[in-house]
């Protein structure tokens, strides 16, 4: 097949069938089990669970919000009114734990500071409950290890929060660039940024964060290159050029960093101090692919050598809640595992030592092999 023509099939199929291939049971395939939709309760009632998780859910075939965390006591009323929530069903931190007598309650979604995330996902492993834990995993691969340890220990599911790879956008960008389809070289130039200016955010503090803008909206730059390679990078180097350090005395307010990969390189930028940028390109033998937007909850957009990517936007959350519900009823493996987050937190790691030593350049002899990998249609 020519490739004007094939890459025009490629664009329309996986539009239409909205990511066949790493859920092809999401929309036709009954669940085996007897529980037609599984309980989520939300641990955390901070922004992104109040105004995207929540409705997300809400959208959601094989789910439905049966229970919340919070500690903040005049949420609750709020929240039990709005989404139906029975009074049982409402927990604090503190007796967190009695969860585990909660039949109706199946699923964990940690929503909490960064550092929070090994405590209650390994509570929640230990109660008998899969978890989904928002990105990054945690603060340290050593919190990875032990969340992982946790969930399998107890026989219970670990998803990461990586909304990106239920996206059309990105997927076809994995599709694109993993299979060669435009030469077998790239370079890839990306930036997630916005400015932060509350010097009050737990997102400003190490102890809470783990790190800036690297451990908020890095993540999404370097999960993008190695999605887009189909490849762990090599060797890495980088720098903090944070511009108010009075602000940013705890963590960096920005951060710049290179990949290399056996298939090209990547160069990398995250910030809390810049405008915002969001953006994906990649520059290939053939001509540009480009996300821009790349990383937005929705709004994004695409192009290639052969024109737009002709897919839709979609509610990333509901796919993404919905795909780990229907892991959870068949039994099957979760694309965006506790290893592909343990994975992330090993290169954030590197990163931020070869950020620490002036901009050494690390080798990378062992980065923790998990990758998302995506077939041609």
């Amino acid at each position: 097949m020519n490739r004007r023509p094939f890459i025009k099939q490629l664009l329309h199929i996986s539009g239409g069938t909205l990511l066949a291939s790493q859920m092809p049971f999401l929309l036709s395939c009954k669940p085996f089990d007897s529980k037609e939709k599984l309980g989520i309760a939300l641990v955390g009632l901070g922004n992104y669970a109040t105004h995207q998780l929540a409705p997300a859910i809400l959208e959601t075939k094989h789910c439905y919000l049966a229970g919340i965390v919070t500690g903040t006591e005049a949420k609750e009323a709020v929240w039990m009114s709005k989404y139906n929530i029975k009074k049982e069903n409402v927990y604090n931190y503190d007796n967190f734990d009695s969860i585990k007598d909660n039949p109706e309650i199946d699923i964990i979604y940690v929503v909490l500071p960064n550092s929070m995330h090994a405590e209650f996902t390994i509570r929640a492993a230990k109660a008998g409950k899969h978890v989904i834990c928002e990105k990054p995993m945690a603060t340290s691969v050593a919190d990875c290890k032990k969340m992982n340890a946790a969930c399998k220990a107890a026989n219970k599911k670990l998803s990461i929060g990586y909304r990106l790879h239920f996206d059309p956008f990105n997927d076809q960008m994995m599709r694109l660039g993993q299979n060669k389809v435009y030469g077998n070289r790239m370079d890839i130039n990306t930036d997630f940024s916005f400015t932060l200016n509350d010097p009050n955010s737990w997102r400003t503090k190490k102890k809470f964060a783990g790190g800036g803008p690297l451990m908020d909206l890095g993540i999404y730059c370097l999960q993008g290159c190695i999605y887009t390679f189909g490849e762990l990078p090599t060797e890495l180097r980088a720098k903090a050029s944070t511009k108010n350090s009075a602000l940013f005395k705890d963590v960096e307010g920005t951060m710049e960093w290179e990949m290399t990969f056996p298939s090209g390189k990547a160069n990398c930028k995250t910030s809390y101090e810049t405008p915002f940028a969001s953006y994906l390109t990649a520059k290939t033998e053939k001509g540009t692919l480009e996300l821009n937007p790349s990383f937005n909850y929705d709004g994004l957009s695409g192009s290639t050598p052969d024109g737009p990517m002709q897919v839709q936007n979609v509610n990333q959350q509901a796919l993404q809640i919905d795909a780990f519900a229907l892991n959870v009823l068949n039994d099957t493996n979760t694309i965006v595992s506790g290893e592909m987050g343990l994975r992330d937190l090993y290169l954030i790691e590197k990163i931020q030592e070869s950020a620490a030593q002036n901009g050494k350049l690390i080798q990378l002899n062992d980065v923790p092999n998990y990758l998302d990998l995506r077939p041609l249609l």
